[in-house]
């Protein structure tokens, strides 16, 4: 067995009991765990503060000094103890609430010690909770690191002795086990050459225990590429291996169907992005090989019109095509307006979701299975066992993060021996980095631009004070015949967060728009589906003039007169729902608004969100600042990937990195498919070993 697949508990100073606990906290089982649980900060040694130059906000420090007095005060689990600790500066009162017992027999007054840890204000007197405390070294002894890594941890651990100093004391025993031929190197020669990266060896070991800030960058360096390098790898292979093994229905013919709709009903000119996302996508239909392709679009790029085109490829080689959408107001939309555009061309579209029942839905089934529908768009319904097809050429998804992997392999089942082809849409952008990891295994195309004579929305933020100015530029654009969002937070009101409730805030609204003047739709999650419909519907027909409401109508609701949006509460809000929200306005012709109210008070990350939003409608530029802002692992959709649990690298930061790893990534596998040269024995044998946990989720067939 290789030393490294050695159980953690065997590792001295470990145990059964404290093994059973690293492996409950942290995941870690072996020493491999252990060596790759990275430290995320590090504490520089060579720094000491003064005490009689601290106050509450110096932050974590770093103190020589004496410790002068030790007493422990209450008793039972309110037992704490208390020290006074002084240097030739001042004092400052050291606090401890666990492991009272043990510090007391370890800890000696009039000793010298080197401590650490964050200053905190009590009562306006400053002290330094569970301080990290270690007996000052002899005049002239070297201290081992520089640098001390900080590992994760958690409250468990530290009362049961695992707390940060203790973890740096296993990693050095781990090291003193390890010999380099335990850790081969998974590189090739000519890599680790290219970029002068440290051993794969030497990367580990300087992670955790670097001299200084040179070492520690040479170490990231190496083992960010590594971790980024391996991940685009194993998605390249999968996308490789999907196109030679999976054939795909060649549709040859661009013909009467398409043709006649591009010159016939196409109601505007395309912009030069749907033409080359149109080419993209006509490639792979022609190539003989599935096709696998993502399509990203902001809100109202056109990114429907795009997908019916291809439908009508499909349609001109004698195949159906069908279209799924999360919810049944969305798919709906795309049924309504497909059916418009279609009008007149001899092509059939239908349309099923729950709702559809009895005799119409038994028709619509017989229809498809005789192939007499061209055209089937609904929700989930769609990949339930009594729907057939005669022959399913292509199967498009919207927004297909909000499905489940196997509702959506149901559907491409649909069409055996060959499966369809697949086209997942969404109007959610990706950041580039983000869009390479999730769907690294897909091909993905962009609508970066949109329609000619779309007026940008203006957007403004205002805060409580302007409420009245607010409310009378509501009455000005409903005079004009427009309608209002109001979009609020919550749905039932937080005693912890100061937040209008939604029917408060419905009930503001009606005192200031009272009936019959005006009419009013209100929309929540908590209502039935059939509810929320005949509310939806009231509003999309004009029949009310504002709808009060909270995310639920984020996607899906295309209402061209609504010319107002108002966000309540903005700085609840992530800035990819924001954008979202956002987009359900400007879908006219006319000038759209887009008013952000906040509290006075708002946080740093809250602010930068607001002020991104006035500053930019491109939805591709706020993905990028939400990314930023808030990591990889909270963007939507994102969730469910296992993919993004990077152990050292990071999306928001480390983009070159990325793309430097997926073009040699690239590269390599043009030039060695099965990576058969000797020197990509290293890649292969670390991919046989490690490739299953570099699995993509995002495969979508």
């Amino acid at each position: 067995m290789n030393t490294l697949d050695t159980p953690i508990s065997y590792l001295k100073g470990v145990g059964p009991r404290r093994g059973e606990l690293l492996n409950k906290e942290l995941g870690i089982y072996t020493f491999d765990g252990l060596l790759q649980h990275y430290p995320y900060r590090y504490v520089d040694k060579t720094m000491f503060h003064r005490i009689g130059e601290l106050n509450e906000n110096s932050g974590e420090v770093q103190l020589k000094g004496v410790l002068r007095r030790l007493s422990s005060v209450g008793e039972g689990r309110k037992r704490r103890l208390l020290g006074v600790f002084r240097d030739e500066t001042g004092a400052i009162d050291l606090v401890w609430f666990t492991g009272v017992h043990w510090l007391e027999k370890a800890l000696e007054v009039g000793k010298e010690y080197v401590i650490f840890g964050r200053v905190n204000a009590f009562k306006g007197q400053l002290n330094i909770p569970h301080p990290e405390m270690e007996p000052a070294r002899e005049e002239g002894a070297q201290a081992e690191t520089t640098f001390a890594p900080v590992y994760p941890s958690t409250d468990k651990l530290n009362t049961q002795g695992l707390d940060a100093k203790a973890r740096r004391r296993l990693m050095k025993a781990l090291f003193e086990k390890l010999e380099p031929a335990d850790i081969p190197e998974n590189l090739p020669a000519y890599l680790v050459r290219k970029f002068h990266f440290p051993s794969r060896f030497d990367a580990l070991r300087l992670i955790h225990f670097p001299k200084d800030e040179k070492e520690l960058q040479a170490a990231r360096n190496r083992l960010k590429f590594e971790e980024l390098f391996f991940l685009q790898l194993r998605l390249l292979q999968i996308r490789r291996r999907r196109k030679d093994a999976i054939r795909g229905f060649v549709f040859e013919t661009i013909g009467e169907y398409f043709n006649r709709f591009y010159k016939e009903k196409l109601p505007f000119e395309l912009t030069e992005a749907q033409k080359r996302v149109l080419r993209e996508i006509r490639r792979d239909l022609g190539a003989g090989i599935q096709m696998n392709r993502l399509l990203q679009g902001d809100v109202g790029s056109g990114k429907t019109v795009v997908g019916l085109m291809c439908m009508l490829m499909a349609l001109d080689n004698g195949y159906q095509a069908c279209m799924m959408a999360p919810t049944e107001i969305l798919a709906q939309q795309h049924y309504n307006s497909i059916s418009q555009y279609v009008e007149g061309l001899d092509i059939r579209v239908a349309f099923l979701s729950g709702t559809v029942k009895g005799k119409k839905r038994k028709e619509i089934l017989e229809a498809l299975k005789e192939g007499d529908i061209h055209i089937l768009i609904g929700t989930h319904a769609l990949i339930e066992d009594s729907v057939q097809f005669k022959n399913l050429g292509l199967a498009i998804t919207d927004e297909q993060h909000r499905f489940g992997v196997e509702q959506r392999a149901k559907l491409w089942k649909k069409s055996l021996p060959n499966p369809p082809h697949v086209l997942v849409m969404t109007a959610t952008p990706i950041p580039r980095t983000l869009a390479m990891t999730l769907y690294g295994d897909l091909d993905v195309s962009v609508i970066d631009e949109l329609p000619p004579g779309r007026k940008e929305i203006q957007t403004v933020h205002r805060t409580e004070n302007h409420r009245l100015r607010v409310i009378g530029f509501m009455r000005e654009e409903i005079a004009k015949g427009r309608q209002v969002y109001v979009v609020y937070p919550l749905i039932e009101e937080s005693e912890k967060l100061d937040l209008l409730n939604l029917q408060e805030g419905y009930e503001a609204i009606r005192r200031e728009f009272p009936p019959p003047g005006y009419q009013i739709s209100i929309v929540h999650g908590k209502m039935k589906a059939a509810d929320k419909d005949f509310e939806m519907q009231r509003f999309v027909e004009g029949k009310t003039h504002i709808m009060v409401a909270t995310t639920v109508i984020e996607v899906g609701v295309n209402v061209p007169n609504a010319s107002v949006m108002v966000i309540e509460n903005t700085e609840r809000f992530g800035l990819s729902q924001l954008h979202q929200l956002r987009g359900r306005v400007g879908r006219g012709a006319e000038q759209s608004y887009c008013i952000l109210m906040s509290g006075f008070k708002l946080s740093t990350e809250g602010r930068q969100r607001i002020q991104t939003m006035v500053r930019t409608n491109n939805g591709f530029e706020i993905a990028e600042a939400d990314l930023k802002l808030r990591g990889p692992g909270n963007i939507e959709g994102t969730q469910q990937s296992g993919i993004l649990d990077f152990r050292i690298a990071d999306l928001s930061k480390d983009g070159r990195i990325l793309q430097t790893a997926r073009e040699l990534a690239m590269r390599i596998l043009d030039d060695d498919p099965r990576l058969e040269r000797p020197e990509h024995h290293p890649l292969k044998w670390f991919l046989e070993k490690h490739g299953k946990k570099l699995k993509g989720w995002s495969r979508i067939s």
